[in-house]
């Protein structure tokens, strides 16, 4: 197994070649926009490029992936979409959503891994210093939104297995839990690292006797596939669903593929985590909803007794998703006020979030969010297109090029796609994130690509000294 933080070869590169940003000193805070004044910044280097000397091994991107991902709420996607369609309706559908989703979240990856920036960072070099703010509240907080979501969601399902009726005692397993995902994105990319390498081989585990459980249920293989749809929805809307687990959250992938020493492993960790991961999630989901009429899998330990395991995978999964919430919180609130650390935003978004969830945000947020993930996709969208348009020769130095205040083009570009995408939703048409995605994309590529849209001159190459 490969240490997470393991450095190249010396002599080596893994940051460099086309489209690496040109960052003489990426140990000071000096990247876009940034303050210039040497400051040292945290290890996981949340305004400025990653340098090759702490880019981490495919296998540690792959489990930060594959542990962000497996992530039990997302089985209801799953348990929503199966009554409606046959199994093998159903298989082909959760097949064509995450290949859309991870082809879309590969690409956000792969730009990550070769700029070595966040996506909040990046934005910067698309919407401009102050455009790319509009990318950090937008992103930092629908996460802040999301971890209230599961801090509560964990209050109350460990109430419910103990049988407390009481707020208090609620509310004491909400700070606690939240405390310790907090400390672990505090950590930073290390702590999510080894939390995920610990709980995402037992929450897989524990799926998968469950989904034994499920078939002994319905009669094996055989009574899955004979299982009849008893409700009526349309493919685009179940696609939609699939794509709509984590299209937002996926638009934040970069927050881990910098760390990737070469774009193909960056595309490879998306595919493993989004693709396979994600989808398996949604498969499992569907199966318990099948045979047992609930597709969240610690309800479904509950009905079988297993209040303990329960527990296990509940905690497990949602301690390591959060964490890795918490951290994107983290990197978007450091650049929003640009700072060089993100540990102070990780601790103030965490009490926010935690505050929300004592008042009971998880009860009325959800629907709010699920919007969200119609207009968080096109920034994805504009970011990747305007990297392959004028950046993908090279990223200047923060010293040789700073970005416009704001870049009205491509501002324009993301308002236009998300209400293409948004109005797509009302009608019925298409699925409105790869709709915003696809616009956006091709829009803000073919703007760059005019006379005049690329950048001037040339990037200066970033070779680890």
């Amino acid at each position: 197994m490969s240490e997470p933080g393991a450095s190249p070869r010396p002599g080596t590169d893994s940051g460099s070649g086309p489209g690496a940003v040109g960052e003489p000193n990426a140990a000071v805070a000096t990247g876009p926009g940034g303050s210039g004044s040497g400051r040292a910044i945290d290890p996981d280097y949340p305004v400025t490029p990653v340098p090759s000397t702490a880019r981490k091994s495919f296998f540690s991107i792959a489990v930060v992936l594959l542990g962000f991902t497996i992530f039990t709420p997302t089985m209801l996607a799953g348990a929503a979409i199966a009554p409606a369609f046959s199994f093998a309706q159903l298989s082909l559908i959760v097949l064509v959503g995450s290949m859309i989703l991870g082809g879309y979240v590969a690409l956000m990856g792969w730009v990550g891994a070769r700029t070595g920036l966040t996506t909040v960072v990046m934005a910067r070099y698309s919407f401009g210093l102050g455009g790319a703010k509009l990318a950090s509240i937008l992103l930092g907080g629908t996460q802040v939104g999301w971890y209230g979501v599961v801090i509560g969601t964990i209050g109350d399902m460990t109430a419910q297995a103990f049988g407390w009726e009481s707020w208090g005692a609620r509310a004491a397993v909400m700070i606690v839990t939240s405390a310790l995902m907090c400390a672990t994105a505090y950590y930073g990319y290390r702590g999510m690292y080894w939390v995920s390498l610990v709980s995402t081989p037992l929450i897989l585990i524990l799926a998968v006797w469950v989904v034994f459980r499920s078939l002994q249920e319905v009669g094996g293989i055989d009574g899955l596939l004979a299982v009849a749809p008893t409700t009526s929805m349309s493919v685009t809307v179940a696609i939609t669903t699939v794509v709509g687990t984590f299209a937002s959250a996926g638009s934040q992938a970069p927050n881990w593929t910098r760390f990737a020493r070469t774009g193909r492993q960056a595309i490879w960790a998306c595919i493993i985590g989004f693709l396979i991961g994600n989808g398996l999630m949604i498969y499992f989901g569907a199966i318990g909803a099948i045979t047992f009429g609930e597709g969240d899998f610690v309800l479904v330990l509950y009905q079988l007794g297993l209040v303990a395991w329960g527990l296990v995978l509940l905690f497990g999964n949602l301690w390591k998703s959060n964490a890795d919430t918490a951290y994107a919180f983290g990197v978007a609130g450091a650049e929003l006020f640009n700072r060089p650390h993100k540990g102070p935003f990780v601790i103030a978004g965490s009490i926010i979030a935690t505050v929300l969830a004592l008042t009971g945000v998880q009860n009325h947020l959800v629907g709010y969010l699920g919007l969200l993930g119609t207009f968080i996709p096109p920034l994805g969208g504009v970011i990747i297109g305007d990297f392959l348009a004028r950046w993908r020769g090279g990223i200047p130095a923060a010293e040789k090029y700073q970005p416009p205040k704001v870049c009205w083009h491509n501002i324009g570009i993301y308002v236009l796609a998300s209400a293409i995408a948004y109005v797509s939703g009302l009608l019925s048409l298409g699925i409105p994130a790869l709709t915003g995605i696809v616009v956006a994309l091709v829009l803000s590529y073919g703007v760059g690509r005019l006379p005049g849209g690329r950048a001037s001159g040339r990037a200066e190459r970033w070779h680890n000294r």
